[in-house]
C-alpha cells in the first residue's frame, strides 16, 4: 500500500508569484500529479524497501537571486538531497551553480537554453528540447510555402521580437541562424520591453515592413500580449509562430484573435508516446484534467506534461540506482534511456535531452493541431493566415 512506504523528498523554488506566475503553477501541478500517479501505481522501489515522492517548494517570486538563496536553504536547512526545477531558463541558471556546489543532482523541465548545457554542469539534466529546436520548423515550413507559390526562399523577409531572456535569446539565434542558412531577410529583429505589456511600437514597425513570417517569443505574458495588440492593431503577415501559446491560454482568453498562429510545442496529447505510470500522450491528459478540473477547458499545457516526465526520471533512476546515494543518484540519472508518455528521455553528455523532438501546432478554429514535422503532423497547415 502506497501508504505505508516510506519518503523522499524533493526540493523546488518555483514561480508561484510574478511575471512567470502562470508557468510556475502549471509546472507544481505537473509535479504534484507525477507525485500522486507514483505513488498509486506501485511507489518507487529501491532495494525492498517502497517509497513515495513529497516536493518542498519555495516561491521563488520569478527573481534568480531569490531562486539561488532558496536553493540554498533547501539544501542547508530542508536537508534536500535531489531537486526539481524552477520554471525558466533564467532562474535555473540561478540556481544550477549553487545544485553543482552541492553536487545536488537537479532533473528540470523548464529551462530550456542552450547557455545552460555549456558550462560543465554534472548534476544537471533536463527533460526538454533545447530552445533553439523551438521554431526551427516555422523557418523550414515559410521555405516550404515560397517555394510552393514559385517565390524565391531569398526573398521571405522574417520579423523577430523576443524577451531579453536567455529563452528568448536562444530562440532568436536559432531563427535567425536558420534563416540564414536559406538566404531568407531578416527585416525586424527588436527585444520586447521588459514587462511585456505592450509591444504596440514593434507591429506598428511590422505593418509597415509587411514581413512573410513573424516570430514572438516572450513566455506567457508575451504570448498573450503579441495576440491581444496584434488582432487589436489588425497585423496581417501570412504565418505568425510564437511560445507559451497553451501556457498563455490565448484561445480562451482572446478566442478567433488566435486563430491560425503557430506553436510550438514540446508535447501534444495526440501523440503516440506511452509509459506504465501515466498511460499514453491522451491518457495523461485525460487524467491530468480529472485531477485538475481548472483545465478542463483548455489544452493542457506543455510545461505541465515535461514537469511529470521530470519527476519520473527520479523515480526510474532512484530503482535503478537501487540507492539513495545522491552519487549514484545522480549516475543513474546520467544513464537514462526511458519511453515515457512525454517522448524518449536520454541526455547527452552536457545534460540535455537528445531523443525528443518538438513539434509545431496551428490553432485551428481554437484546436491545437501538429502541423510539423511532417511525420507528426495531424492536420495541414492554414496559410496564408487571414
Amino acid at each position: 500500500m502506497a501508504q505505508d512506504c516510506e519518503e523522499i523528498v524533493l526540493g523546488s523554488a518555483i514561480s508561484l508569484t510574478g511575471k512567470y506566475a502562470t508557468n510556475g503553477v502549471h509546472a507544481k501541478n505537473g509535479y504534484e500529479y507525477a507525485v500522486t500517479r507514483i505513488a498509486e501505481n506501485g511507489s518507487v522501489k529501491v532495494g525492498d524497501k517502497c517509497y513515495n515522492f513529497r516536493v518542498i517548494y519555495y516561491d521563488d517570486e520569478s527573481k534568480g537571486d531569490r531562486g539561488a538563496t532558496l536553493a540554498e536553504r533547501l539544501i542547508n536547512q530542508d536537508k534536500v538531497q535531489y531537486m526539481l526545477g524552477p520554471y525558466s531558463s533564467g532562474l535555473t541558471k540561478a540556481i544550477a551553480p549553487v545544485t553543482e556546489k552541492y553536487r545536488i543532482p537537479m532533473v528540470e523541465a523548464e529551462g530550456a537554453s542552450r547557455s545552460l548545457f555549456n558550462q560543465g554542469y554534472r548534476y544537471l539534466f533536463a527533460v526538454l528540447s533545447t530552445s533553439e529546436q523551438y521554431l526551427a520548423s516555422a523557418i523550414a515550413l515559410a521555405a516550404e510555402k515560397a517555394e510552393e507559390t514559385g517565390k524565391a526562399v531569398t526573398d521571405v523577409k522574417v520579423a523577430i521580437a523576443v524577451e531579453n531572456d536567455p529563452f528568448s535569446l536562444d530562440i532568436r539565434a536559432g531563427v535567425k541562424e536558420d534563416a540564414e542558412k536559406l538566404g531568407m531577410q531578416i527585416v525586424v529583429d527588436e527585444q520586447l520591453p521588459r514587462d511585456l505589456s505592450d509591444m504596440s511600437a514593434i507591429l506598428t514597425k511590422v505593418k509597415l515592413i509587411k514581413p512573410d513570417v513573424l516570430v514572438v517569443s516572450g513566455h506567457s505574458k508575451g504570448a498573450a500580449t503579441a495576440v491581444r495588440q496584434i488582432d487589436e492593431q489588425n497585423v496581417q503577415v501570412p504565418m505568425i509562430a510564437m511560445t507559451h501559446c497553451e501556457a498563455a491560454d490565448v484561445v480562451g482568453n482572446f478566442g478567433d484573435a488566435a486563430n491560425d498562429i503557430l506553436c510550438s510545442t514540446q508535447w501534444a496529447e495526440t501523440l503516440t508516446y506511452e509509459d506504465p505510470i501515466f498511460g499514453t500522450a491522451a491518457q495523461y491528459e485525460q487524467g491530468f484534467k480529472a485531477a485538475y478540473p481548472e483545465y478542463a477547458d483548455k489544452t493542457v499545457p506543455y510545461q505541465t506534461a515535461q514537469a511529470s516526465a521530470a519527476v519520473y526520471v527520479f523515480k526510474d533512476a532512484f530503482e535503478r540506482a537501487g540507492s539513495l546515494d545522491k552519487e549514484a543518484v545522480r549516475d543513474a540519472i546520467s544513464a537514462t534511456d526511458l519511453a515515457t508518455f512525454y517522448g524518449q528521455i536520454k541526455f547527452s553528455e552536457a545534460g540535455n535531452n537528445i531523443a525528443k523532438p518538438m513539434v509545431l501546432r496551428q490553432i485551428q478554429d481554437g484546436a491545437y493541431n501538429v502541423v510539423a514535422p511532417s511525420a507528426f503532423a495531424s492536420h495541414p497547415v492554414n496559410w496564408p493566415r487571414n
